[in-house]
């Protein structure tokens, strides 16, 4: 494996695991007060399109890491519809 390979999925993990301390907070508190809308609604379609991009050029480092983050964002997202103030 090369090493852009290599900072590619060091990137990768570290971007989406970040957002796994949130999603489990909001999962586990079910508090969406301090979560906007419009900006979790635009950041999941930004991940989406991010997920296309990388597929298209083969950078699987890309797609992948998006792919969790998307997950993450849209479990955030939906708990922010559902449980709304």
């Amino acid at each position: 494996m090369q090493f852009i390979d290599v900072l590619g999925y060091m990137a990768a993990i570290l971007t989406a695991g970040s957002f796994l301390p949130q999603a489990l907070h909001t999962f586990k508190t079910k508090d969406v007060s301090g979560i906007s809308l419009g900006m979790y609604s635009a950041f999941t379609l930004g991940v989406a399109l991010w997920i296309v991009y990388g597929v298209i050029i083969g950078s699987w480092p890309i797609a992948m890491a998006n792919g969790v983050t998307l997950s993450l964002a849209l479990v955030i997202l939906i708990m922010k519809i559902r449980y709304h103030e």
